[in-house]
């Protein structure tokens, strides 16, 4: 029986990536024993690279491939997924991703006889997760890790409501892994309440995914939020599922490689350690649940998806969670009822996009700054693994690094101006917080590096150009010989509240010379 082309499936992204000039094909023999690693790490050191196809792994078949990086910090990419203009950059990307997170579309159930994923079943002695050509990625690595680009679902044991995240899933043997998570995650609350019970969690684990699932997978919702659903809304379409032949979980029907599995009360090995988002090797070598596999679904010539875990810009989702987090902590400040939030922007430099967070507002009312910084360390979309807020004025763009520290170190006072929270919601990945079992607990720094509110009207005006000024020299860039485009500008001199060339109330000391420049 001919199975259904919804033109929803990796292999379409593959050829829609390619088209615009997105994905490199590497077809020469590479290494599964870190050379695959060490040839994205060092090709995606230049941000915007493409991601890469590996066609000939070594001791590998030819048709058994690898994708590296499907994101890493291509904003092209990651429009095409959200089913966006490429050629949008970051600031309108979260602007995008503000409604496509907040939309819905419940799954589409399919035959079996559709689903892609099932051209291929091992179930019993047959299983061999080693006959996927899984890459060790660091040299400190404790294992080969078939979860990198990967989602893992599972059901609340309480509620029923399906949960799908990320976590990193390293091979202990041909049919079982090790699973990580941390502390407060959605699977790990599902596996206490669970194994309480004495029963086994049941688990699919994706490790050839489509892109629009894995980004709505990383990112952080309420526990009664199903990822299935934003994933829909992110692509406009639902996504299709099949019925677990071994679980009571539905498995994306155009997945390349999924697995259904059970993680039984107590099992544990040890896994780890392994490279990961913050530039360092996560924890030590320790005891991590086991997801032992009963059935493997496979694509005919499968592609196993893999995301290489690194600093900036090398990790692949240093982008999806900037863009995403930014969209989250936006939403949740506007849920809040804070008024006058004008952009958000969560740096994806601050491991993956986690730890540094800087929002822009037009002040209101005192307080107003400390209340949006508070809660945007707090929030839902937030609050994890979070260490600098910054908060700053709506001439600021708060995606411009130059714009922001020129605002902390004019607008900024050290000792009036910060506030620390203790004892947030941190990481046992967190390499700053020791000893390691500590790491649970973190700290933010939250500064305000707005106008003080309550000396706006003595604070000193910026220098800006006057906006007819700018207007012409954009209308003369190319006569003016500059090869690149004109930059757009944060603000004008009207908008200021500048001083006048003939204001009769300059400061006391100052001169205005003949050109409207202020002297001191």
């Amino acid at each position: 029986m001919a199975r259904e082309d919804t033109g929803h499936d990796l292999r379409n992204w593959i050829d829609r990536v390619e088209d615009i000039g997105s994905l490199k094909r590497i077809d020469s023999e590479v290494d599964w024993d870190e050379e695959m690693g060490a040839i994205t790490y060092i090709s995606h050191k230049k941000e915007g690279a493409p991601a890469l196809l590996f066609e000939n792994i070594k001791d590998y078949p030819e048709n058994y491939r690898v994708l590296f990086n499907i994101f890493s910090s291509s904003t092209e990419r990651l429009a095409l997924t959200m089913k966006e203009d490429p050629g949008l950059g970051e600031r309108e990307l979260i602007q995008k991703a503000r409604s496509k997170l907040t939309a819905r579309e419940e799954p589409k159930p399919v035959d079996k006889a559709d689903a892609p994923v099932l051209e291929n079943t091992d179930r019993g002695e047959d299983i061999d997760l080693w006959k996927f050509p899984v890459p060790k990625m660091w040299p400190g690595d404790g294992g080969r890790f078939i979860g990198t680009a990967d989602l893992t679902i599972t059901r609340n044991p309480d509620t029923g409501e399906l949960n799908m995240g990320t976590y990193r899933q390293m091979i202990h043997n041909e049919n079982q892994t090790g699973l990580f998570t941390s502390p407060g995650k959605d699977l790990r609350l599902h596996l206490q309440k669970q194994w309480k019970k004495g029963e086994p969690l049941e688990v699919v684990a994706v490790y050839g995914v489509l892109p629009e699932l894995f980004l709505a997978s990383q990112l952080t919702f309420g526990e009664d939020v199903s990822e299935l659903e934003i994933a829909g809304g992110i692509r406009d379409s639902p996504i299709e599922t099949v019925e677990g032949e071994i679980t009571d979980l539905p498995i994306p029907a155009n997945a390349e490689i999924a697995v259904e599995g059970k993680m039984y009360p107590g099992e544990r090995k040890m896994e780890g350690p392994f490279g990961e988002f913050t530039g360092y090797y996560g924890r030590p070598e320790d005891d991590a649940e086991v997801n032992t596999v009963e059935a493997v679904h496979y694509r005919d010539d499968p592609i196993l998806t893999c995301a290489l875990m690194a600093d900036y810009p090398g990790c692949d989702i240093n982008l999806t969670y900037s863009v995403g987090r930014s969209a989250r902590i936006w939403n949740d400040l506007d849920s809040l009822g804070v008024p006058g939030v004008k952009s958000v922007y969560a740096h994806p430099a601050g491991a993956s996009g986690m730890s540094m967070t800087v929002v822009s507002i037009e002040q209101q009312y005192a307080g107003h700054a400390k209340q949006a910084a508070t809660l945007a360390a707090q929030c839902p979309g937030g609050a994890y693994f979070s260490k600098f807020i910054v908060v700053v004025d709506e001439d600021v763009n708060p995606a411009d690094t130059n714009q922001v520290i020129w605002a902390m170190a004019t607008r900024w006072d050290a000792e009036r101006h910060t506030d620390m929270l203790t004892d947030t919601w941190s990481t046992p990945l967190d390499p700053s917080r020791n000893p390691a079992d500590e790491r649970p607990y973190g700290s933010q720094l939250i500064i305000d590096a707005t106008k003080e509110h309550k000396y706006m009207d003595e604070f000193p005006p910026r220098t800006a150009v006057r906006e007819e000024m700018y207007d012409e020299v954009v209308d003369r860039w190319d006569e003016l010989g500059f090869d690149y485009d004109a930059p757009s500008l944060p603000i004008f001199y009207d908008e200021t509240g500048g001083f006048d060339d003939d204001d009769p109330d300059l400061e006391e000391g100052a001169s205005g010379d003949d050109d409207g420049h202020m002297t001191m």
